[in-house]
């Protein structure tokens, strides 16, 4: 019994400490996600997405940068500007860029494995993007499109549609600046901080603990038998194949899979199978269900075969891209999990000031009317009569009362 309490307390130990290394970067990374989403009003969006032409595409991948993290919203928000008119294939480019390729993401994955992840992140994920709208272009059946629309108008419910049909952005005209220092763009930036954190606070949780029970009683031999360390060749090719297939089997989407990531990048996955792991929030089996939910069996097989497709070949080109110029890190291999524990250092120091601000926008949400707003988040697609301003009227009205 003291072995195995022992070995509980080592994972919880590792998933704490890790926990403390990107505290700051998550609060970071959603405050600029949120001043983002506070200047981008949601109902704007599905009108700039009607075909799968490059400045479509193009525009659907630099909304979903600027959009939620959170897998479920993103998804859920997906269907909601199809079902509005947006293009099909330009509302699954806008979903894969609010997951993966969002500030928050980069920040954490910069901090536990290193800034070339980052890198790899925003080369992969355009050109999944891209050839993503090359085999919808040429696999995607009017039929089949026509067989989704009628799922998606069914307005089937799946998880976070209350999330994203709130729109929390500022109204009125004026500059950036005007409209951010100003009381309702306070207020709107509080909201949107929240409310992310709300949606993505049990996959990171999930996954920091996943990755701390990983990192404490998996042993490195059973990874390095995985992914084929001893063969380096059969290692870069079968990393970007089973890398989403781990993410499948570990449930954990979002950010959240970022220090399971880490566990793998140690084990020895590929830089490449990394890559893949990471784009793999999109096809794991909850996420399916909801395709099957929202577009029908026949599109989530559709979604889940081009998806895990176009994840392999991103890890592919990744690394095949960066290896010629030197940028897969070499040597050992030390992503930072937890090893050293807590220590008072620049880290801690980032970590008071970001939850200090944490702090304040969180005060800022529960005067201005966040409470109610909480409660909205996991409503049916339908239920927000009236419509996407129906939060950010409350918003604005709290708002005018606290100041």
């Amino acid at each position: 019994m003291d072995t195995v309490w022992h070995g509980v307390l080592h994972a919880l130990g590792i998933a704490g400490s890790m926990t403390w290394q990107v505290t700051w970067s998550l609060i970071l990374g959603f405050a600029l996600s949120a001043i983002i989403e506070a200047l981008v009003k949601k109902s704007t969006i599905a009108r700039l997405l009607p075909d799968d032409s490059p400045k479509s595409l193009a525009t659907a991948t630099a909304l979903g940068a600027a959009s939620s993290s959170c897998s479920y919203a993103a998804v859920a928000l997906a269907r909601a500007l199809f079902r509005k008119g947006a293009n099909f294939t330009s509302a699954m480019a806008f979903q894969f860029a609010s997951t993966n390729l969002v500030i928050e993401l980069g920040l954490i994955l910069a901090l536990l494995l290193g800034w070339q992840f980052t890198a790899a992140e925003f080369v992969g994920g355009p050109f999944m993007i891209v050839l993503l709208a090359l085999i919808f272009r040429r696999l995607l059946r009017p039929k089949l499109v026509h067989g989704a629309r009628e799922q998606a108008d069914r307005a089937v419910a799946g998880s976070m549609e209350g999330h994203a049909a709130m729109d929390m952005s500022v109204a009125g005209d004026g500059s950036f600046w005007r409209r951010l220092l100003s009381p309702a763009g306070f207020t709107s930036v509080s909201h949107n901080f929240v409310m992310e954190w709300a949606a993505v606070l049990r996959d990171i949780v999930i996954g920091l603990l996943i990755a701390g029970a990983a990192a404490a009683w998996i042993p490195d031999s059973f990874w390095q038998n995985l992914f084929f360390t001893g063969h380096p060749l059969a290692a870069k090719i079968w990393g970007p194949i089973i890398g989403p297939l781990v993410a499948v089997a570990a449930f954990v989407c979002s950010i959240g899979n970022v220090p399971l990531a880490a566990v793998l990048w140690n084990g020895g996955i590929s830089f490449g199978g990394v890559v893949s792991f990471i784009f793999a929030d999109l096809i794991i089996i909850p996420i399916l269900l909801i395709y099957r939910k929202y577009y029908g069996a026949r599109m989530m097989w559709f979604l889940a075969t081009t998806f895990y497709v176009t994840m392999v070949a991103a890890g592919y080109v990744v690394e095949l891209l960066f290896s010629p110029l030197h940028l897969v890190p070499t040597g050992p291999r030390h992503a930072r999990l937890g090893q050293d524990g807590i220590t008072w250092n620049y880290t801690s120091w980032l970590n008071v000031m970001f939850l200090l601000l944490a702090a304040l926008l969180v005060w800022r949400f529960f005067s201005t009317g966040g409470r109610q707003m909480l409660a909205m988040m996991g409503g049916g697609p339908d239920d927000m009569a009236g419509g996407e301003s129906g939060p950010d009227d409350m918003a604005s009205s709290e708002s005018g009362r606290a100041t």
